[in-house]
């Protein structure tokens, strides 16, 4: 099909124009003076959304914009504040067009097109991100989330009487959403205030009472960010101590560091990465928290990798119980990024071994040592549990683990890999939520050790909050069933609890600070990179053909659309 320009069907267009126009406009598919031209995905919910009104403007009375229309655009021209893109939008371009509605013959027909196309986007993008997150490679459901974008166009914002309130509406009910919304708004003010001067590297690490060269830069920084106040008194010139250095602990432990004080490479690294990167950080957090689901059968727990903690909410979405975690390495064994409800949990659990963990350990001690199994507290077993040997490791035994027909798991204790008690909430990537007998690790600012699974700082506080619902399960017979020196027991819970495995680097909390993290699994970059290549083909002047790259990244967005609330 030959696309249509922006004028094409017809070069003079006035106040009586035909819905036929309209009509052809939609079914092009494209409108070439726009920032973004195609609008394929959106093709059949704008002929939905037109053919109700028997193809006539919908943003429009006579040749004058509506309140609602003016409101809109007005929304749009500020996307800027909720962590998109402008430009998306058309915003640089609605200035012009509202001064060429001025004129005898403009094109209202086009303008209204072009208004509902952006409208429509905005509110998907607003509401459930601009990429899918499964396209990723994260397992987070947004199907529950999506509109019937005609219907919602039609019934809520046509109709509003104030259409920041309906936005408002649809956007993420967390409060780190709208701490880091908040946030993002003061980083972009910040990015355009700083100079950007980089401070000058040192070679060895910079100790209180040294003499330090970027001590004016650094101060500055400090105060800029808000981890010096602005009447902090004048310290001596070039010498590192006193408020500065605690100044520096408080962005260390802002970015992930040990906040000890001293200015090493990792720290001057992270103080000196652009502000502007910082906004980007947080553009990049509100689009993931736009994946989650706002509505919960009952109160989450999610972890964030990044910064290695787990928090449980309560009913109004605050912070009941946070912890340190350790998550997955970051070069071999990611912890993966999903959603799954918890269902039960196993006090004094058995650890059965992974086939990674049996070829490179277990297998070459056993060769090693026929006694290893027993040395270890493990044991032999079929894969139905029976157990085959606690003992000494026969030829026939040894053959059969290496076929793979026998498995080893470590008995309860503590020893045992999984500490005392681990919860579960089934999936496909074997990851689950558990105590460890090695605790030296939480103390650690970075905390990448494990293989996959997380490993709780404080796993009988987490045991005892999602059994809450289970008659009897205080904190202190979670104590007791995970000391008791007994077999595994598995208990159900009563409410299912959702658990979220999450990745964002930028976190705000409500005290108004903001943490930073570094891209410790790349998924930051491959955020960044999908949202390029959406903006690269949507805004090329063809029209996208089924399969492309944008297909594959925005598309299913809009099928089996929900009606909205």
């Amino acid at each position: 099909m030959v696309l249509l320009s922006w004028l094409a069907l017809s070069p003079v267009r006035g106040a009586a124009q035909t819905s036929s126009h309209i009509q052809a406009l939609v079914e092009a598919g494209a409108l070439n003076d726009m920032s973004r031209p195609n609008f394929g995905p959106y093709q059949s919910i704008l002929e939905e959304f037109y053919s109700s009104r028997v193809y006539a403007p919908a943003w429009f009375q006579g040749t004058s914009l509506t309140p609602e229309a003016i409101a809109m655009i007005e929304i749009l021209q500020k996307a800027r504040d909720k962590g998109l893109d402008p430009e998306d939008y058309d915003a640089s371009r609605w200035k012009g067009r509202r001064q060429e509605l001025e004129n005898p013959g403009a094109d209202v027909d086009a303008v209204d097109v072009a208004l509902s196309v952006n409208a429509m986007r905005y509110v998907s993008d607003l509401r459930i991100g601009r990429v899918n997150p499964k396209h990723l490679s994260f397992d987070l459901p947004t199907e529950a989330k999506r509109y019937d974008l005609a219907e919602f166009v039609r019934e809520r914002l046509l109709t509003a009487s104030d259409l920041s309130v309906v936005m408002d509406s649809i956007e993420p009910p967390f409060a780190g959403y709208r701490h880091s919304q908040q946030a993002l708004i003061r980083y972009q003010e910040l990015a355009r205030t700083d100079d950007g001067e980089k401070l000058p590297a040192s070679d060895k690490p910079i100790e209180s009472g040294e003499s330090y060269a970027g001590m004016a830069r650094l101060t500055k920084l400090l105060r800029l960010v808000g981890d010096l106040p602005q009447d902090l008194p004048e310290t001596t010139p070039e010498v590192y101590a006193g408020p500065v250095v605690d100044g520096v602990k408080r962005f260390q432990r802002r970015h992930g560091l040990q906040d000890d004080g001293r200015l090493g490479p990792a720290t001057l690294h992270q103080l000196n990465i652009p502000l502007a990167e910082r906004v980007h950080q947080l553009e990049l957090s509100l689009e993931r928290w736009r994946w989650l689901p706002e509505e919960f059968h009952s109160p989450p727990v999610v972890v964030n990798v990044p910064d290695f903690h787990l928090r449980a909410l309560d009913a109004e979405n605050h912070v009941a119980i946070e912890m340190r975690v350790v998550a997955g390495k970051a070069m071999t064994t990611q912890t993966p990024v999903f959603s799954r409800d918890m269902t039960y949990v196993v006090f004094r659990p058995y650890w059965n071994v992974p086939p990674g963990i049996m070829r490179r350990q277990i297998l070459p001690g056993i060769r090693r040592d026929r006694d290893y199994i027993a040395a270890h507290g493990y044991e032999v077993t079929s894969h139905d549990g029976t157990l085959i040997t606690s003992g000494e490791i026969s030829d026939e035994v040894l053959a059969q683990l290496q076929s793979g027909r026998l498995t080893v798991r470590q008995k309860p204790g503590p020893k045992n890999a999984l500490g005392l008690v681990k919860l579960m909430f089934p999936n496909e990537h074997h990851v689950y939520l558990h105590s460890t007998p090695t605790t030296a690790h939480f103390s650690q600012a970075r905390r990448d050790f494990s293989s996959g699974c997380i490993r709780l700082e404080r796993p009988a506080e987490l045991a005892a909050w999602v059994l809450r619902s289970n008659p009897g399960w205080t904190l202190e017979r979670v104590r007791e069933a995970m000391e008791s020196g007994g077999d595994n027991v598995t208990v159900r819970l009563a409410q299912r609890v959702p658990v979220f495995i999450l990745y964002t680097t930028a976190i705000a909390y409500e005290n108004d600070e903001v943490h930073f993290y570094p891209d410790l699994y790349g998924h930051d970059a491959r955020l960044s990179a999908a949202i390029a290549e959406l903006h690269s083909s949507s805004r090329s002047s063809a029209k996208a053909e089924s399969g492309s790259p944008r297909d594959r990244l925005y598309l299913d967005k809009f099928r089996s659309a929900s009606a909205f609330p």
